[in-house]
């Protein structure tokens, strides 16, 4: 009679700590690789991975008109469901619609400084406002001035474009 090997206690305490060791590292994901979950993760570049920064709000030429850009030539928004110029955009709606954070902002040519300013939020984030509106950048516009948020009814309410005045910009009134 041959004798035989059992290996399934020493299998099963290595596979519990490839298990452990792969659960330890989910959060650790670097930026472009996948999340373990078949989620790849957001580039290092995205602007959903941080919010965005601006010092200068100016204004660009775009099919809706003139409306407000960032330093970088990127169109904002208003998200009607703000309150004065508190925002009501945090978390996942932050992660689409990144507010427009600075410590200090100044206004381009055609604006209006008395308009702009910076709120601090209950969170204690520095958002830029103009015309009592927190700015908001929009994940879908992927060039300057792209205006592809326009419009769009997300996280419980539309967001739109503004003109120099400080108005927004309804597609059916353009100012």
């Amino acid at each position: 009679m041959k004798k035989r090997m059992s290996f399934g206690v020493p299998v099963a305490v290595a596979g519990l700590a490839l298990i452990a060791a792969g659960c330890g590292s989910a959060g650790t994901t670097s930026a472009g690789s996948g999340g373990g979950y078949g989620v790849p993760a957001p580039a290092a570049s995205s602007a959903a991975a941080t919010p965005a920064r601006a010092d200068t709000v100016a204004t660009r030429h775009t099919s809706l008109g003139n409306v407000l850009v960032d330093a970088q030539g990127r169109t904002l928004y208003l998200f009607e469901k703000d309150k004065g110029m508190t925002s009501a955009c945090s978390g996942a709606c932050a992660s689409i619609w990144p507010p427009v954070t600075a410590t200090k902002a100044l206004a381009g040519a055609g604006l209006s400084a008395a308009k702009l300013s910076v709120a601090t939020q209950p969170g204690g984030a520095s958002d830029v406002t103009y015309a009592g509106h927190p700015l908001y950048t929009y994940v879908g516009d992927t060039k300057p001035g792209d205006t592809r948020g326009q419009g769009l009814n997300q996280f419980g309410a539309e967001w739109y474009v503004l003109s120099p005045s400080g108005k927004k910009i309804d597609d059916a009134t353009n100012g």
